[in-house]
């Protein structure tokens, strides 16, 4: 057991002590003006390299990384309202099914008329019935009272 725990303690020193080196080495080649004017000039090649070839990209009328990019976010979005639409159809379509499914509005309409005429014979019978009730007048022949 001592030997794997003497390992192991060596292991890390070693690991810290080669991460203590890496990092001073590499404080002191950003410190060193030659290294740090030679990093800046490569990252601005960089830059012109890929202003050159976006450049070259457009006149050739190729569509850059960025483009596609941008254009596969919009289908993604495109698919995610397609899909939303969708969504709602198939409630619409349920709805209408059941409708169709269950009572057909046609018989509830006949229904409904059957009753509300049942209803009109029940009050033209109750109407009757009265004791002293006078017909009443036609719309048509109405007097308004004027009040002056």
């Amino acid at each position: 057991m001592t030997d794997e725990t003497e390992a192991e303690g060596l292991r890390e020193r070693l690991t810290r002590q080669g991460e203590d080196t890496l990092g001073k080495l590499t404080e002191d080649l950003l410190e060193n003006p030659l290294i740090s004017s030679a990093l800046s000039r490569a990252f601005e090649a960089r830059e012109k390299a890929g202003a050159a070839q976006e450049a070259a990209f457009s006149a050739l009328n190729i569509p850059t990384a960025a483009d596609i990019e941008r254009l596969t976010r919009r289908v993604r979005s495109v698919s995610q309202r397609l899909e939303g639409i969708e969504d709602g159809i198939d409630r619409l379509d349920e709805r209408f099914s059941a409708l169709a499914a269950g009572a057909g509005i046609d018989t509830r309409l006949e229904a409904i008329e059957r009753q509300l005429a049942a209803l009109t014979n029940e009050l033209g019978s109750l109407r009757e019935a009265l004791p002293g009730v006078a017909e009443p007048v036609p719309s048509g022949q109405e007097r308004l009272t004027v009040s002056g």
